[in-house]
């Protein structure tokens, strides 16, 4: 008896030491094939920031589908990987509709502050039912909050692929709300103004979200023609500028102090159109109006860096819809129709900037070449397979939906429609005769790096009643698309110097139960799950009773 003792002190005493010693060296081990619980440098560097709690609510608790339980379950492990470098973070598990007295005015409420909720059918034993959920989070410090969205939807994803997206993007999600509640001194982008660019209204959206890594002003070209020195040395000022659909030619003048602007290290994102068409024009023309090419006077400037941007329209059988209205006053119709002339353009996944990201809406693109020289060049966006280029000028009706395409016309595409371009740059008026003086002018520059977007309607969110509507919305279609997400992941790359872009390339596989076969062998596994361990209880009873009257028999 006094050995037995002796031995569950000793046991004690030897949880009790690995309990000290766990307290003071605290370590974890994350045996994923995919290292996901495996915290990329930029993102500790992130968690480690705050020196006060951090408070962040999961709006995933309650009764939720099980696609979300294992979001919800990924969430907290990743949580509790942020708190094993940072006792200051904290989360709470909240049910956002408890009340179901006032469910309705909670759940307008929480789309009131931009949290929309996830409309999930759940089929069940035959049955079918519709609930709502809010993948959601709120990160909380100081006096700051910001929203970080969980769930990451993609057009065409199943169940699997639409949790894989997710629990992908979680890492980066919350290492970029961190890095938004901590940015002491902001970088500086330009809105180039002058040229007939988009009115501020239309890229209002964009310039609201971007405002949360940066600060915003506005360059106009129109003082280079009096005061050139001056708008450059204001240009300076900023570390990026964003062209947004210019539409009016820039004299060499102007276009020579952007280049100045480039070759100092100035990060640039430019939307270009060059060929003049507009929905709406078809509208006013009664059905019909001449695409025409657009003349910017940026030809050499493009080409310098190794892109050209054609005057012809893009046709693509992967395309986004437009809506026509048939019937007068009420009873008036509005039908979508497609419309091969705004491709919907999936991401190949090929670079941090287009990594996840659900797909992007062009309208009226642009085909690019890629020309052989010096610098890098990554095409960010593409084309369809089954696309075309089409020259203008060219009278483009809605004739064309009268006849479906002819696919076996549909051999030149994947087309460049949006290309990264890195390396040494060098000026566009290197060994030429300079338009203007300027003062310290340079033909060499370091290390830099350009994106150049073959349409300009990229950028631009739809009003309504005047007011801007997110970007990447068509009120029409009530669709959504990419582009918000694909510009910010632009910039945020051209002006990262934290790295937290690059957590967009980590690859996480999260295996889910097959529904399908869940409900064929329901019955199976029920009956090992539960009547396995009871008759392996009464077997080891029986064997136990066998033994005892075999030992005290003797």
């Amino acid at each position: 008896m006094g050995k037995h003792f002796i031995s569950i002190i000793g046991a004690l005493v030897l949880v009790v030491i690995l309990n000290l010693v766990g307290n003071f060296l605290y370590t974890r081990f994350d045996l994923t094939e995919d290292k996901r619980y495996t915290l990329s440098e930029p993102t500790i560097a992130a968690v480690k920031q705050f020196d006060a709690p951090i408070v962040i609510d999961i709006l995933l608790e309650g009764t939720i589908p099980p696609e979300f339980s294992k979001l919800k379950a990924e969430t907290i492990q990743l949580l509790k990987t942020f708190e094993s470098y940072n006792q200051n973070i904290q989360f709470n598990l909240i049910n956002p509709l408890e009340d179901e007295t006032n469910t309705q005015q909670t759940i307008a409420d929480l789309q009131r502050i931009g949290l929309k909720p996830a409309n999930v059918t759940i089929e069940e034993n035959g049955k079918v039912s519709q609930e709502l959920v809010f993948p959601w989070a709120m990160v909380n410090y100081a006096d700051k909050t910001v929203k970080v969205s969980l769930l990451k939807n993609k057009l065409g994803s199943n169940a699997e692929d639409r949790i894989n997206n997710s629990v992908q993007q979680l890492e980066y999600a919350f290492a970029d709300a961190f890095t938004k509640l901590t940015i002491k001194e902001k970088k500086r982008v330009a809105v180039i103004k002058g040229n007939g660019e988009l009115d501020d209204v239309y890229i209002a959206d964009y310039l609201t979200t971007i405002r949360d890594y940066y600060n915003i002003g506005a360059i106009t070209l129109d003082s280079v023609e009096t005061n050139p020195q001056k708008v450059l040395n204001q240009l300076k000022g900023f570390d990026l500028a964003i062209i947004a659909k210019p539409t009016e030619a820039f004299t060499d003048e102007e276009k020579f102090v952007l280049d100045q602007f480039v070759v100092n290290g100035g990060k640039s994102i430019w939307l270009i159109d060059q060929v003049a068409m507009e929905v709406d024009s078809i509208f006013k023309g009664g059905g019909s109006a001449l695409a025409l090419p657009r003349d910017l006077n940026l030809k050499d400037f493009f080409f310098k860096y190794g892109v050209r941007i054609n005057p012809v329209l893009v046709n693509d059988l992967y395309f986004t819809q437009i809506v026509l209205a048939s019937g007068e006053g009420n009873d008036s119709q509005y039908n979508p129709v497609p419309w091969y002339y705004n491709p919907m353009v999936f991401s190949r996944n090929n670079h941090a900037i287009n990594t996840n990201i659900e797909a992007v809406r062009y309208q009226f693109a642009n085909a690019m070449d890629i020309l052989e020289n010096d610098y890098e060049k990554t095409v960010l966006l593409w084309s369809s397979p089954l696309s075309k280029t089409e020259g203008v000028p060219k009278q483009i009706g809605l004739n064309i939906l009268d006849n479906p395409p002819n696919k076996e016309l549909y051999t030149n595409g994947n087309q460049p429609l949006a290309v990264l371009i890195e390396g040494h740059f060098e000026s566009t008026f290197k060994n030429r005769v300079k338009p203007l003086k300027l003062q310290n002018t340079l033909e060499s520059g370091s290390e830099n790096k350009m994106i150049v977007i073959s349409d300009g309607d990229v950028i631009k969110n739809q009003l309504r009643n005047g007011v801007p509507l997110e970007l990447g919305y068509d009120k029409w279609t009530n669709s959504s698309y990419g582009n918000k997400e694909f510009l910010v992941n632009c910039i945020n790359y051209l002006l990262d110097d934290t790295g937290l872009i690059n957590i967009r390339n980590k690859k996480v596989a999260i295996p889910l139960l097959d529904a399908e076969k869940v409900a064929k062998q329901k019955t199976k596994w029920q009956l090992i799950n539960i009547g396995l361990p009871v008759i392996i209880t009464m077997l080891l009873g029986i064997f136990f009773s066998f033994f005892r009257k075999r030992k005290f028999a003797r």
